[in-house]
């Protein structure tokens, strides 16, 4: 047998070389190992036997019942609302004007809180007229009458040029006031509609009492409370329309009112028209 030959060094150099050309570029072990021949031999047989247990889940806390859900507090009712009710109820089973009034009188509103005392008429009741205004001012809180003030002296005035007057005993010469608020609003100001809708149920009240021919809106808080419209005087003034008031229809005209036409004079030109057409219908045209 001829024994093999070492290589030179060339030939290992070459070797070598060749080696890193294939990517064998490290050294794992001192001796040589044959891929080949270890795929060839049978792969080891493995063990037989029962199978491993099954992993076991770890055990999950159990869960809490939720706690019950806490009872809702009740609702509880605005007194405001409360309050407003039952006045409504109670002004309309009123039987007379004095009844109605005694009510308002001892009606607890926080607009109570800022005024002397209620306003509640003034005039002649059972007159063909009633005047119908906005809220007090300082004059009508201190004397606990509507129109008393520098826009009642011009009211006064404007309705006896067509020959009206407060004070007269004929249901036929006279007029009767009330209000849409019997309290007076602090600094005088327009009644908000939540408070026109808290009065308003006690006026119609009085109307359905008093038993007017005809209504006389003046400004408006009173046009838009009776009417139920938005619409504004400066449109409405001068037009006839009706007021129902339990089952009765009353023409009612919108006239401007006396402090606006204080501040604006030229306006009074327009009011005299319209009081010529209130006269015309009280006539009966």
């Amino acid at each position: 047998m001829t024994q093999a030959r070492p290589l030179s060094r060339e030939a290992l150099k070459a070797a070598l070389a060749w080696m890193v050309e294939l990517g064998a570029d490290e050294i794992l072990a001192e001796a040589p190992q044959d891929r080949y021949a270890e795929a060839l031999r049978a792969p080891p047989r493995l063990k037989t036997g029962a199978p491993p247990p099954a992993a076991q889940p770890p055990a999950r806390p159990m869960a809490r019942p939720a706690p019950a859900p806490a009872p809702a507090a009740p609702v509880q009712p605005d007194p405001q609302a409360v309050a407003a009710a039952s006045l409504a109820a109670a002004a309309r089973a009123a039987p007379d004007l004095d009844a109605l009034k005694a009510l308002l009188e001892d009606f607890q509103h926080p607009l109570r809180a800022n005024a002397r005392r209620s306003v509640f008429e003034d005039g002649l009741r059972g007159a063909r007229l009633m005047v119908v205004g906005e809220a007090p001012g300082a004059d009508e809180d201190r004397l606990g009458k509507p129109f008393v003030g520098r826009s009642g002296q011009l009211l006064d005035k404007m309705l006896a040029a067509i020959g009206l007057d407060r004070s007269k005993s004929d249901p036929k010469e006279a007029f009767y006031l009330g209000n849409i608020l019997p309290f007076r609003p602090p600094g005088n100001r327009t009644p908000s509609l939540a408070e026109v809708e808290v009065f308003r149920p006690a006026l119609e009240r009085q109307i359905a009492l008093a038993k007017p021919e005809i209504l006389l809106l003046a400004g408006g808080t009173p046009t838009k409370a009776l009417l139920r419209t938005e619409t504004g005087i400066m449109r409405l003034r001068g037009t006839w329309s009706l007021v129902r008031v339990e089952g009765r229809e009353i023409p009612a005209l919108p006239l401007f009112h006396p402090a606006f036409l204080l501040r604006a004079p030229a306006m009074k030109a327009l009011a005299w028209r319209d009081l010529l057409s209130l006269r015309r219908r009280l006539d009966g045209g």
